[in-house]
């Protein structure tokens, strides 16, 4: 079976249905790992506990190499006189209190980085919540202060007053350490500070959640549009399929192994993925539809290539990208919330995605193998993204004119970017909002002002031009 991988990306060559080899197609597979690893490393990134945990290990090793250096030395008692020349005493209080004031550190952290969560989960969106918990930067604070709380304690329990039984030794190196963490810790507190106070504001978490959102349109359709394919291949659902796998557990699709899949479907086989990457599917639900002659272990490498995880991701999955952007956009737009400027922000961000997107080659659904229709994983297409990123808000933002001004600009600039063949549904969405527009407004000048495009929604705007 011949495929050529380059730089991360699969291609494999696809026969005409016809069987004849006059025109190859290609199409991408995700090539990034088994998506069961793929799984374990969102979880992996979205914890508090993985970051510190490695900060602990580094703490006791580099605990353990310095006492190890500290006692090599002692022979020589005046050579790190410039590093600490005090008492046993001396160290043991420098070293107790640098490690109560890290647990102080690391509680108060702790403390600022929950009610942080809490107040995105309430006023911006549940989903965004994962935004603040992949954020490197508290938990590289957090296993800081862990790391120097665990290294002052394998320095402490080194510490001997001069007994019959043991030698004085005073770990000289390991003290100037503890006390360089400590003052590292500081600054590091500071820094998080600032930083939460950044992270907070309803504007940084809508641009990390369209950075996210950017990388994985760059990653899973790479690219550029010349022009829609033709006839696509028709994946045949005439027949019943012979068998259905069910989904073991509970979850969303997070990832799947399109190149797995269809190195299992050989022969007479076919398969559909029923589930769409980012849904939920329940316990003991229609998972794959089988067609043609299965054994158990070819269904259980189908069943290998499929991740089911905890909650959506987007390894896969761009549209949940865009389902973050429009949930803090209507949450913006509720009755309790009023704040259209930040719906507003929000449909700037959904404007760039969709614009990135009206450009690029969506992949087929079908993927084929030798001529026929093997495969079928279901995906969303151009007019989804633009259903998901425009309707919700238009709905919830009836009534509010710089929504309906900023909606109004995307889809005219949309109108001059994308192709012919994908200009249907933005037509059909002006409509729609001319629609909405007479029922919010009874008063012709208002649907008049309405009715002219801003790219910054208010009546200063300046007006969209023809080929802006």
């Amino acid at each position: 079976m011949h495929s050529d991988c380059t730089s991360g990306a699969c291609k494999r060559p696809v026969r005409s249905a016809s069987g004849a080899a006059a025109r190859s197609k290609r199409w991408q597979c995700q090539r990034s790992g088994v998506p069961q690893l793929q799984s374990l490393s969102e979880r992996l990134r979205t914890s508090l506990w993985f970051v510190p945990a490695l900060f602990v290990v580094a703490a006791v090793v580099l605990g353990a190499a310095l006492v190890s250096v500290d006692h090599a030395l002692a022979a020589e008692p005046g050579a790190l006189f410039f590093v600490y020349s005090g008492s046993e005493e001396g160290a043991r209080s420098v070293l107790s209190v640098i490690a109560q004031s890290m647990l102080t550190f690391t509680g108060l952290v702790f403390s600022i980085t929950m009610l942080v969560l809490q107040l995105a989960s309430s006023q911006l969106s549940p989903r965004v919540m994962r935004t603040f918990l992949r954020d490197r930067a508290n938990q590289a604070v957090l296993g800081l202060f862990v790391a120097t709380f665990v290294f002052t304690l394998v320095v402490l329990r080194e510490v001997r007053s001069a007994t019959d039984a043991t030698a004085r030794f005073i770990p000289g190196i390991s003290v100037f350490v503890a006390f360089g963490l400590l003052l590292a810790s500081v600054g590091a507190f500071v820094y998080y500070i600032d930083h939460m106070a950044q992270a907070i504001r309803a504007s940084t978490v809508i641009r990390n959640i369209w950075q996210e959102t950017v990388e994985a349109i760059e990653r899973l359709y790479p690219e550029r549009l010349g022009h829609e394919p033709g006839d696509a291949t028709r994946f045949p659902v005439d027949e019943p399929p012979v068998a259905t796998l069910k989904a073991q557990r509970a979850g969303h699709v997070v990832g799947v192994a399109a190149e797995e899949l269809l190195d299992a479907a050989t022969g007479d086989r076919r398969l559909e993925l029923i589930p769409s990457v980012g849904d939920f599917v329940a316990e003991d639900a229609p998972l794959v539809a089988l067609w043609g002659s299965w054994d158990r272990a070819a269904a259980d490498s189908v069943r290998s290539a499929i991740a089911i995880g905890r909650e959506r991701t987007l390894a896969q999955d761009a549209a949940f990208g865009f389902r973050q952007l429009v949930d803090v956009a209507v949450r913006a737009l509720s009755p309790g919330t009023n704040d259209p400027t930040t719906a507003v922000q929000a449909l700037d961000r959904l404007h760039d995605l969709l614009r990135r997107t009206a450009t690029r080659k969506i992949p087929s659904p079908v993927r084929s193998h030798e001529g026929r229709p093997r495969l079928l994983v279901h995906r969303p297409d151009w007019d989804d993204y633009v259903h998901l990123a425009l309707d919700e808000i238009r709905l919830s933002g009836q009534s509010q004119l710089q929504v309906e001004r900023r909606i109004r600009a995307i889809l005219l600039d949309l109108l001059a970017v994308a192709p012919p063949e994908r200009q249907a549904v933005l037509r059909d969405e002006l409509q729609r909002l001319d629609a909405a527009a007479e029922r919010a407004y009874p008063n012709t000048a208002d649907r008049a002002q309405a009715a002219v495009p801003s790219l910054r929604g208010h009546a200063l705007a300046t007006r969209l031009r023809r080929g802006r």
